[in-house]
């Protein structure tokens, strides 16, 4: 089967490897559509925090079931996987979050993932969906990250939610916390981004290279500011300012992730009784709130898959400058 490497930052290859044979407690699978993430743009860069090389790349997986021990499936069914690899007996896991375990191995992260013919994944991380696309199936993921940001805070339907970065993570949010009944205020330096945003929800856009974001965002909340801020753009100098855009009593994830220090003042801090809260990864049931909402057709691929390449073509792609990368919103790989 054909494999696309990264080596080292920058340099990608093709290799041929055996179709591997799954063992007790594992499942085959053919891969049908990658998504390309933040994260696998950041890890050919030589940005991505938790990696090491050569790795094979990929984590927003589409794919057939071909063979293993998944009692409830058949050779041809469709399924995705949750990528976020665990033993599950550390103490994360024994509080219902797998998705922070100690032990975890995060697929095209820490091991290889799935830019590649064939993949061999654990049983138990299947997820099965009946009637869904291929199209549908390789969102799952990213979109359940959003879901997992969403449940941890608790939105308050009316509501003033600021999301700062409109990539497909912050669209993600955008979208599920306008199902939730808030009032969405984005934030991204890119226009078209913004206008995605509108059209999935958003009551109000800003670009910090040409509004008065702190103004903006008094005006618009008359005063309170914001309740509730999300961060899905992981840039280190707008997660520190963003700590005064706050309202008093409010809340603050952080879904974005970056490798530097958070700095802010304690006392601003204090006096709001703020909350800041880190949101990783998802878990089953966010994967399955995102299955839902498309089989009701509250969510749709059309909103969110901007581009598509062939496997065959993607390492002359993934090569592609980081800004070229991060354009559109998102890039699906098709085998």
């Amino acid at each position: 089967m054909k494999v696309l490497v990264c080596e080292t930052p920058n340099k990608l290859n093709f290799t041929e490897q055996v179709i591997p044979t799954p063992k007790k407690g594992e499942s085959l699978l053919k891969i049908k559509r990658i998504g390309v993430c933040g994260t696998d743009i950041h890890a050919i860069a030589g940005k991505q925090p938790y990696f090491t090389y050569p790795r094979v790349l990929g984590h927003e997986i589409a794919a057939e079931y071909v063979e293993g021990d998944a009692a409830n499936l058949s050779p041809g069914d469709k399924v995705t996987v949750i990528p976020y690899l665990t033993q599950g007996i550390d103490i994360a896991s024994k509080m219902g979050k797998p998705n922070c375990a100690t032990d975890m191995k995060v697929l095209g992260v820490h091991i290889d993932g799935a830019m590649c013919e064939y993949i061999v994944v654990p049983t138990a991380a299947l997820i099965t969906t009946k009637g869904m696309s291929y199209d549908q199936l390789v969102l799952v993921e990213p979109l359940a990250i959003g879901a997992h940001a969403i449940r941890r805070a608790q939105i308050i339907p009316g509501e003033f939610v600021f999301v700062i970065g409109a990539g497909t993570i912050g669209l993600g949010i955008i979208k599920l916390a306008k199902l939730s009944g808030a009032k969405i205020i984005a934030m991204d330096v890119d226009s078209s981004r913004l206008a995605h945003a509108k059209r999935l929800g958003a009551d109000y856009t800003l670009n910090p290279l040409g509004d008065d974001i702190d103004a903006n965002l008094t005006n618009i909340t008359k005063g309170d500011m914001p309740t509730l801020i999300f961060d899905a753009s992981g840039n280190v100098q707008i997660i520190n300012k963003a700590f005064n855009y706050m309202a008093h009593g409010g809340r603050y994830v952080l879904v974005g992730i970056q490798n530097q220090d958070i700095v802010f003042s304690h006392p601003e801090f204090h006096k709001r009784e703020g909350t800041l809260m880190s949101s990783r990864n998802a878990v089953k049931d966010d994967f399955n709130d995102i299955i839902f909402k498309f089989q009701n057709k509250l969510l749709k691929p059309d909103d969110f898959i901007t581009k598509r390449v062939k496997f065959k073509d993607a390492r002359e792609y993934l090569s592609e400058s980081p800004e070229v990368l991060k354009s559109g919103i998102k890039t699906v790989i098709e085998f």
